[in-house]
């Protein structure tokens, strides 16, 4: 019986090895396709590896618009020179999808706060998009100095009555630099009558794009030859607005909760000398940190307020901090708010 038994175990344990060793053979039979497969994959002589790439990633070319105009002025896209300037800057912008969407997510919180300024000061809604391109709607500090959303000089900003000093630089006042910004759109547009040459003298100066003019005896943007950050700033302009107004159609892809949310403020007028700007947050319920997030312009941490002059420091309203987008069907330039309760 014993031999019986034995007998049987030898059986079934050749059996097991059989089919272990089988296993074993077309593992590695695998293994060694994968290997000569892969090898075949990463030859870049191999048409196969044409195809693999095809099938993995595509680039495409950006379709251009038909019609675009900045301010109601139609850029004329016929002329094959300005058809490449504005594809160049479309392309720029669509494939460097990070920054892109990030103008989306900012845009949906500063335009609320620039488009009424242009409005009451008879500016063109276009030209919230300067503010786009010349900062990306943060408050950046250019390698020349220049501060703020709107990209002020120092001396650009005084004279248009923006206060520049070591405690205070309004540059930083969204608010306020936005009204600099009209006046110096307001003054230029009084002497080309013409709103993308507005455009482009804030970026090459007045004088720097009247003498052009004259020496060109051209009255056209888009005839002017100009340096090239100025040629193409145009351009980048109405790339901004076209993606801006039409993203879906470029592959830009959001939700509404992804933008960032305007976030209600109350004013506090302040007309006295605050020596510890730590203790006025923490006297209007918060921190040091979010009192800078709304006032950027306040650089120190006082201010002097001389005799008759106030300033206004915005706080924001309370659940500021939980303050989400709520997602909806409405349209893109529209958002709704919803107020989470306080952390």
């Amino acid at each position: 019986m014993f031999k019986i038994i034995y007998n049987n175990i030898t059986k079934y344990r050749s059996v097991s090895l059989k089919v272990i060793s089988v296993i074993f053979c077309i593992l590695l039979f695998g293994v060694i396709i994968r290997f000569f497969t892969f090898s075949k994959v990463i030859d870049d002589t191999d048409k196969d590896f044409e195809e693999e790439i095809s099938r993995r990633y595509a680039v495409f070319a950006v379709p251009l618009p038909d019609k675009i105009d900045f301010a109601g002025e139609e850029a004329p896209l016929k002329n094959f020179d300005v058809r490449e300037s504005l594809d160049r800057e479309l392309l720029v912008n669509v494939y460097w999808q990070s920054q892109t969407l990030l103008f989306f997510k900012r845009a949906n919180r500063y335009f609320k706060i620039i488009e009424p300024i242009l409005k009451q000061n008879g500016i063109p809604d276009d030209f919230k998009y300067v503010a786009v391109i010349e900062s990306g709607l943060t408050n950046v500090v250019s390698p020349s100095g220049a501060k703020g959303i709107w990209q002020f000089l120092e001396k650009t900003a005084q004279q248009y009555d923006l206060e520049v000093t070591n405690e205070v630089d309004e540059r930083y006042h969204a608010e306020k630099a936005t009204e600099a910004a009209c006046k110096f759109f307001d003054e230029s547009y009084k002497i080309y009558k013409n709103w993308t040459l507005v455009a482009a003298s804030y970026n090459v100066g007045m004088g720097a794009l009247q003498k052009q003019i004259d020496a060109q005896k051209i009255n056209s943007f888009y005839n002017l030859q100009t340096n090239e950050e100025t040629s193409r700033y145009i351009f980048r302009i109405l790339a901004v607005k076209y993606l801006m107004t039409n993203p879906q159609k470029s592959g830009f892809h959001f939700r509404k909760k992804d933008l960032y949310p305007y976030i209600p403020t109350s004013d506090v007028k302040v007309d006295s000398t605050i020596n510890n700007l730590v203790d006025f947050a923490e006297k209007h319920s918060i921190n040091y940190k979010m009192l800078k997030f709304f006032n950027p312009w306040l650089r120190q941490n006082n201010l002097t307020v001389k005799n008759g002059k106030e300033y206004t420091i915005k706080i924001p309203k309370e659940g500021y901090r939980t303050f989400i987008i709520e997602e909806s069907e409405l349209p893109s330039d529209t958002v709704q708010q919803k107020e989470n309760p306080k952390n």
